[in-house]
C-alpha cells in the first residue's frame, strides 16, 4: 500500500473519533466546577504497539468545590489491545487538593507487551534487534506537601513486577547478562523536590516546572535489586504571537550501581520523548534528552505542533556530541475538553534512517 493511501486511512480514522468525540453532550461540559467524565472508544498509534483499539475514560474535578485556587484534578483509565497482540491497562491521574497543600499523582497498570530489543548501549546495530514478550505490573504513588511559591517535597514509591519474561535463549539478553531478563520484582522509596508554576495540568500555556527525585530499591523495602534511580525534568512554557506557545522540556534519567534491571534502565523513544524512535531502540543506564515544541491554535478546537530534540543514552555519564541522536516533526491538535486543554494529538515523528513513526495519542507530550 502506498504512503499516499496509509495517510488517507489514518486521516479517515482521526476524523471518526473526532466525530465520535465532538458531539454536543460532550462539547457543553467544558466547566471546570463539577465533576466532569467522558468515557469514549479509544484508537490510538505508536511505533511500539502500531494501531491500538479499546476504551478510556477520563473525569475532572475539584476536591472542593469552595477552592478556586487549586488546579483542576483527573484520573484516567485505559483498556488497549493492538493488532501486535499487546495489552495495556492502565489507571493514572493527579490530585489537587485544597489549595494544593497536597499533591497526588499515581500510575497502576498492567502490561502483556510483546517488545524488541537491540542490547545496551547507543551504537547497537539495527540487524541486532531480537523479539521478547513481557508481563508486568507497575504501581508508582508520589505524595507532595506544599512549601509554598509554586514549591514541594514528596515521598514517592515504585514497585515493578517483572512476572514472565520470554526471549531467545543464548540470545543477546543472554550474552550480555541483562540484569533481570528472567524475571524479578522491585521495590522503591524516595524524596522528591518539585517547583511548579504551570497554570494548566494538561497543556500549560505559561509557567515552569522543575523536579528532582531519587528512588533507591533495596532488599529493605522488599526489591530483589539494589540500586538508586535519579531523575531530573526541566520545563518552561512562554506564550508567543498570538495563540502561540513555546514549550521546552530538558530531561535526565540516570541509575547508579551494576544491578538495575531490564525494565528499570534508561531508553531512549517513545511517545513523549525522541519522537521517531522506538521506545526501547537504545538501553542503558542513563539518559539526557532536550526537546522543544511550538503549539499553535488554529481554529476552536483545533490546533498544530512543530517539535525537535536530540539525547542519547550512556553507561557512565559520558555524552558525546557525534553520538546525540535527534528526531523532528509536526503533528495536530483536538481539544475534547476545551476549557481544561485536554487534547488529542496526531504526531510524526522523524529520525535518521528508518527510525520514523506517526503517534495517535491522548494528552501532550509533555
Amino acid at each position: 500500500m502506498s504512503s499516499f493511501y496509509r495517510m488517507i486511512i489514518r486521516f479517515l480514522t482521526l476524523f471518526c473519533l473526532l466525530s465520535l468525540l465532538g458531539g454536543h453532550s460532550f462539547a457543553q461540559k467544558d466547566s471546570a466546577k463539577k465533576l466532569q467524565l467522558l468515557v469514549f472508544p479509544v484508537i490510538t498509534r505508536s511505533i511500539e504497539t502500531s494501531w491500538s483499539f479499546g476504551a478510556a475514560g477520563t473525569s475532572t474535578f475539584r476536591m472542593s468545590k469552595a477552592d478556586t485556587i487549586s488546579r483542576t484534578s483527573n484520573l484516567q483509565t485505559i483498556f488497549l489491545y493492538s493488532l501486535k497482540k499487546q495489552l495495556i491497562a492502565a489507571i493514572n491521574g493527579a490530585q489537587y487538593f485544597k489549595n494544593e497543600q497536597y499533591v497526588l499523582n499515581e500510575q497502576i497498570s498492567f502490561s502483556s507487551f510483546p517488545d524488541k530489543f537491540w542490547g545496551l548501549g547507543n551504537k547497537t546495530p539495527n540487524q541486532a534487534e531480537e523479539a521478547y514478550d513481557f508481563k508486568q505490573f507497575y504501581t508508582y504513588l508520589h505524595l507532595m506537601r506544599q512549601l509554598g511559591n509554586g514549591m514541594f517535597i514528596g515521598a514517592l514509591y515504585e514497585y515493578q513486577n517483572l512476572i514472565e519474561n520470554n526471549y531467545k535463549a543464548t540470545g543477546i539478553f543472554d550474552q550480555e547478562q541483562v540484569v533481570g531478563r528472567n524475571g524479578y520484582h522491585v521495590s522503591g522509596l524516595g524524596l522528591s523536590f518539585t517547583y511548579d508554576t504551570r497554570n494548566n495540568a494538561f497543556a500549560p500555556t505559561k509557567g515552569n516546572f522543575a523536579q528532582i527525585y531519587f528512588n533507591h530499591f533495596s532488599p529493605i523495602f522488599g526489591s530483589e535489586h539494589r540500586y538508586t534511580n535519579i531523575v531530573i525534568d526541566l520545563r518552561k512554557y512562554m506564550p508567543i504571537r498570538k495563540n502561540g506557545i513555546l514549550a521546552l522540556q530538558a530531561y535526565s534519567f540516570n541509575n547508579t550501581g551494576n544491578d538495575v534491571p531490564l525494565r528499570s534502565l534508561a531508553t531512549l523513544g517513545g511517545m513523549n520523548s525522541m519522537r521517531g524512535y522506538y521506545d526501547g531502540r537504545y538501553r542503558d543506564k542513563n539518559q539526557l534528552v532536550f526537546q522543544a515544541e511550538f503549539r499553535q491554535q488554529l481554529y476552536k478546537r483545533f490546533g498544530m505542533v512543530a517539535f525537535g530534540n536530540f539525547g542519547d543514552v550512556s553507561h557512565n555519564l559520558s555524552y558525546k556530541f557525534a553520538d546525540l541522536k535527534y528526531t523532528f516533526g509536526a503533528g495536530l491538535r483536538y481539544a475534547i475538553n476545551k476549557s481544561e486543554k485536554l487534547n488529542i494529538r496526531l504526531d510524526y515523528g522523524i529520525g535518521p534512517g528508518k527510525n520514523q513513526g506517526l503517534y495517535f495519542e491522548l494528552g501532550e507530550a509533555f
